[in-house]
């Protein structure tokens, strides 16, 4: 991991300035530059979004509460681990967002030697790596419940018409899966769907 982005929040950037009376400290990128990495910097959606196709990793020198809007921006260009540089400005900036659902792989501040920084990406990369496959592992299982969910309605629906138990009817389904060359569970969608159509004109003409 050799190139890193860093966000700053130019819409925050005065108000930060105040928090402390002490001499503005040097950017993120100073630092990291320093450690040998090669850095680029963003301050708008339209810059953060052109730049990260190039970055291994993200640095989110910003307020906590402003995190998740800039995390779901990035990781829809990219993904990549995302880390918070904690400095005296964006920590104070925070004291009113202390929220457990940030999606950020770890935290930098300017106190870490070149060894603790490189580290602490190498750990956030994994992180980065353990949470999209947590995300991926939870899509596909709220996948197979949603298709689950289909076949079952399906199975109900040629058990009623048909007299015939819910194995005879999974088999009819896979049959005309096969015959369609279709997924089973498109099959059992479109029948489904085909009942219900037909129910609501039941009903309408029930209603005359």
């Amino acid at each position: 991991m050799r190139s890193l982005l860093v966000i700053h929040n130019r819409a925050a950037e005065p108000e930060r300035q105040a928090v402390s009376a002490s001499p503005k400290p040097a950017p993120p990128e100073t630092l990291l530059r320093a450690y040998g990495y090669a850095v680029a910097r963003a301050t708008d959606e339209a810059e953060a979004a052109k730049r990260i196709a190039e970055a291994d990793a993200a640095i989110l020198h910003i307020p906590v509460s402003d995190i998740p809007a800039w995390a779901s921006l990035l990781l829809k260009r990219k993904i990549v681990p995302l880390l918070w540089w904690c400095s005296e400005a964006t920590a104070a900036s925070s004291l009113e967002a202390c929220e457990d659902n940030v999606p950020i792989d770890g935290v930098l501040t300017a106190s870490m030697k070149e060894r603790e920084l490189h580290w602490a990406l190498h750990f956030g990369a994994k992180q980065c790596f353990e949470r999209q496959q947590w995300h991926n592992e939870r899509a596909q299982l709220l996948s197979r419940i949603e298709e689950r969910k289909w076949i079952d309605m399906a199975k109900g629906i040629l058990c009623d018409m048909k007299r015939i138990t819910e194995s005879e009817a999974y088999d009819i389904l896979r049959k005309q899966a096969m015959n369609e060359r279709k997924r089973i569970v498109d099959v059992a969608a479109s029948i489904v769907k085909v009942y219900q159509l037909l129910q609501e004109q039941k009903q309408k003409g029930a209603k005359r």
